[in-house]
């Protein structure tokens, strides 16, 4: 199966969408204070849009980003219409079944991880395969090596994820952050701020004792 074949196997706006950023300003309708991109067309597959921006596309098959902890999530009875996501991890955030566009980096290790994603390592629970809608495609990719599950050396993830985010809200704040070169589509978790890294910067040096008992479960 050649590269072409491989595209062939996703419609053609999945990789657009997923590279897209969202949550910026529009650049046709700056003046209105409605002008927030979070909106995408899967008939034209160009820029993400704004609310005033679907005035142009009515007809259309239009679907809304939304955003949870900096990461792009789109709810669950909007997606399956166009995409198959078996096998990709859903959440319930604010009473709504959601998956994850992209890979959420999850750096500490953990025990007692029972299931991670194929691509990402992220924890999931033992009946997902992947965490989001990018891990999938590069986890079923012709040229993918998935990682042997006990290889020595080996980060582990944090305890297995809950398949509940209620706590979380969607925020419509911007970010930032690198592309990564090979699984990610869109940038991750924004950097810290200047203002929080003087804080730390002036805090190096003060011992901190380490936590007894206890695991620091991240979504």
């Amino acid at each position: 199966m050649g590269p072409d074949a491989e595209d062939n196997r996703w419609p053609p706006w999945l990789k657009p969408l997923l590279r897209e950023r969202f949550f910026v300003q529009c650049k046709l309708h700056t003046d209105s204070h409605k002008s927030e991109c979070n909106m995408y067309c899967l008939d034209c597959i160009n820029a993400p849009l704004c609310s005033l921006c679907l005035a142009h596309h009515k007809g259309h098959r239009v679907i809304q980003i939304r955003r949870s902890s900096y990461h792009d999530v789109i709810r669950v009875n909007e997606i399956q219409k166009y995409f198959d996501i078996s096998s990709v991890q859903t959440y319930i955030i604010n009473s709504a079944k959601v998956v994850f566009l992209n890979e959420r980096p999850q750096p500490r290790p953990g025990k007692g991880v029972t299931n991670t994603c194929e691509v990402c390592e992220r924890s999931l629970l033992d009946s997902f395969k992947f965490c989001s809608l990018g891990c999938k495609i590069v986890g079923t990719s012709n040229n993918f090596v998935k990682k042997p599950k006990n290889s020595p050396g080996k980060k582990r993830s944090l305890a297995p994820a809950t398949a509940t985010e209620s706590e979380e809200s969607y925020s419509s704040s911007s970010s930032h952050g690198r592309r990564n070169k090979i699984r990610s589509f869109t940038p991750s978790t924004p950097p810290p701020t200047s203002a929080n890294y003087k804080t730390a910067k002036r805090r190096k040096g003060i011992p901190h004792r380490a936590p007894t008992g206890g695991l620091f479960i991240e979504f």
